[in-house]
């Protein structure tokens, strides 16, 4: 009995060597493990035997710690190829944290609608850490946040190294509109509602209004509303 029990052991451990794991990103941008990626999936990497988790040499190189974190919040930032400091710097954050992560660079309007979802707004580097998104980059936020899912501390992992993803082959950035420059040559000239080129209304001398040419009707002596005190 005890014989068939420790081949049952041993059967049971060769299976989970051989079967093979893989690592992808879903249609919803999130980082999943398994033996079998779905046919929509994207990023799909095999996960060699040494990253297996069987592997008693990998549990010691990762910390247990670091292990639940990326389990039970897996880190995705998203980027685009036009966004420059902010999102190497949001990416040299997670490297110096030894945080590993999975980059979604917004080439498309496929993947842009995606980040329209999650942060309701269009601009990168998009922090996703499990459910909770960050817009912008903001070393003290994505300290936080970091550190709410488990991540170990700033210089407990060795520092990573992790690059921007290659653009696929073919892309060209979209063409932005260049905004229309005021022409300089009609500066001098005067507008349609420039008034110095009509004729003046003005003549010399007193006005229509002038009550200078005007002939008083003010009588000698004073009228009904002569100040008190003064003689008629």
């Amino acid at each position: 009995m005890i014989r068939q029990s420790f081949l049952t052991v041993l059967l049971l451990a060769s299976t989970c060597v051989n079967a093979q794991a893989y690592r992808w990103v879903d249609d919803k941008g999130r980082v999943q493990v398994g033996d079998k990626p779905p046919p929509n999936a994207r990023a799909v990497r095999k996960i060699e035997a040494a990253e297996g988790a069987g592997d008693a040499k990998t549990q010691q190189q990762v910390p247990f710690e670091l292990q639940r974190a990326q389990k039970d919040f897996p880190v995705t930032l998203y980027t685009a190829p036009s966004c420059k400091e902010p999102c190497d710097m949001a990416r040299a954050a997670l490297n110096r944290r030894g945080v590993p992560f999975t980059e979604v660079p917004v080439l498309s309007n496929e993947t842009l609608e995606l980040v329209k979802a999650k942060s309701g707004g269009e601009s990168v580097p998009v922090l996703v850490v499990g459910r909770s998104v960050l817009n912008a980059f903001e070393q003290t936020r994505y300290d936080g946040i970091l550190d709410s899912a488990g991540y170990p501390k700033e210089g407990v992992l060795p520092a990573r190294s992790q690059g921007a993803p290659p653009l696929p082959a073919g892309y060209e950035p979209p063409q932005v509109a260049e905004p229309v420059k005021p022409d300089a040559s009609a500066s001098g000239k005067p507008g349609p509602y420039d008034t110095s080129g009509l004729p003046s209304n003005r003549r010399e001398g007193p006005g229509p209004y002038d009550s200078s040419k005007l002939p008083s009707n003010r009588p000698d002596k004073p009228g009904p509303y002569v100040t008190p005190g003064t003689t008629k």
